[in-house]
């Protein structure tokens, strides 16, 4: 494509767009829920030009079903974004600055020949933003908010970022909703996979753990989907994440401050309330700060729950999860959390990713319930040996869990 021809192209791309956002505006049209009406006001917009090009008045239009994709695109979708949300092998989108557009394919990041302007980045967060109810200003500088088709949204204000806003896009690709599905994908062995759906239906306690996009909520979704469906299921996160299919859910989301300061509903607020609601199973997103601790109490308390964290292994994790409950308050001390995440915590999941960006399940580890030396004792069931995920002995702990729901543990490692 020529540069003339790539401005021809923008300037014909801007004139149809203004027309389209007229008709829009003039009918009535609600641009993001009536997708539908504004395609049929977009393919109106690029006939009438065509028929137009017939006197020679205007150029014809190359490509009229990609004009009309374009349009669609700019009045209903995110504009230049929306190709890499509509590319299933794009994983995450983000923004440096307005000339640098990167995305994520296979784990691996790429530089975008996307170039775009600050004027449309506004526009684009604004957009973004309108249908998830949530805002951005000088007093909420950062915001975390869902997408209309589900992928998580993060956007830091310019004045904290430097320079310019910086927006980040994590798509909610579903590639895995069970866990016989990351076993196809390489996550998983199939013995791995079967011992890790006995452990949920046998109600222990697991925490997944890894790096960013290591596939933490991923695996967390399939273990939820082996949760039997005569239980109850109650889910906190700070946006919705959780996709699996429970006959009996109840996800709950934060919500941030509203203008006048007030209103906000943090994480914590929301285990706390799961707790009244009757639940068989707990499951948080992610816990990052002192909601660490009431989700400890509830599972110390025999609440089976589940729940990610970020860290770099398995014993970091268990570190991690005696740390944060600290931030609760100056009366917790470390003489109380650290035999209560030996007791609550049953088995930890880590995750990586290899050099060829394979997501990949590389330790579960039990957890006994046996502290020596303020050191919380672990035994590693399966690890990798030589690039394989193999059982390396040694049984979870609660073994009476398993048999009491008719599950011959031995046979599963076996």
């Amino acid at each position: 494509m020529t540069l003339a021809y790539a401005d021809a192209h923008a300037a014909l791309l801007d004139r149809l767009d203004a027309r389209v956002r007229e008709t829009v505006r003039r009918d009535g049209v609600d641009p993001q829920a009536e997708v539908t009406a504004v395609r049929r006001i977009a393919e109106q917009v690029v006939t009438a030009h065509d028929e137009r090009s017939l006197t020679g008045q205007v150029a014809p239009v190359p490509d009229p079903q990609a004009m009309v994709g374009e349009l669609v695109a700019r009045v209903s979708g995110f504009g230049p974004l929306q190709p890499y949300l509509d590319d299933p092998s794009v994983e995450e989108v983000w923004i440096n600055d307005p000339s640098q557009v990167f995305v994520a394919r296979h784990g691996r990041h790429e530089l975008t020949t996307t170039v775009l302007t600050t004027a449309q980045v506004q526009e684009l967060v604004e957009r973004m933003l309108k249908s998830s109810g949530r805002r951005i200003d000088v007093s909420q500088p950062f915001v975390d908010a869902m997408l209309p088709e589900g992928h998580r949204l993060h956007v830091v204000l310019e004045g904290i970022s430097r320079g310019f806003t910086a927006v980040n896009i994590r798509k909610f690709t579903l590639r895995a909703s069970r866990l016989h599905d990351l076993v196809d994908l390489g996550t998983l062995t199939p013995q791995a996979a079967r011992f890790l759906e006995a452990s949920v239906r046998a109600g222990l306690n697991v925490l997944v753990a890894g790096g960013t996009q290591a596939g933490k909520t991923t695996l967390l979704n399939c273990l939820a989907s082996a949760i039997p469906g005569s239980e109850r299921v109650v889910s906190a996160e700070e946006v919705y994440e959780l996709r699996f299919h429970h006959p009996d859910w109840v996800p709950m989301q934060t919500r941030q401050a509203g203008l006048e300061g007030t209103g906000r509903i943090a994480l914590r607020d929301l285990v706390k309330e799961s707790l009244r609601m009757r639940p068989s199973r707990i499951i948080v997103g992610e816990v990052r700060a002192e909601e660490c601790l009431d989700l400890l109490l509830a599972l110390n308390a025999g609440l089976p729950g589940m729940c990610t964290l970020h860290a770099n292994s398995a014993r970091e994790a268990l570190v991690k999860m005696c740390t944060l409950p600290l931030l609760a308050g100056d009366n917790i001390g470390a003489r109380f959390v650290v035999p209560t995440v030996a007791a609550s915590v049953d088995l930890v999941v880590h995750l990586g990713i290899d050099h060829h960006g394979v997501r990949r399940v590389n330790e579960i580890v039990a957890v006994p319930g046996r502290v020596e030396n303020d050191v919380i004792e672990t035994e590693t069931l399966f690890g990798r040996d030589g690039g394989d995920l193999v059982h390396r002995g040694g049984l979870p702990p609660r073994a009476e869990s398993f048999t009491r729901i008719g599950i011959d543990l031995r046979q599963v490692l076996g």
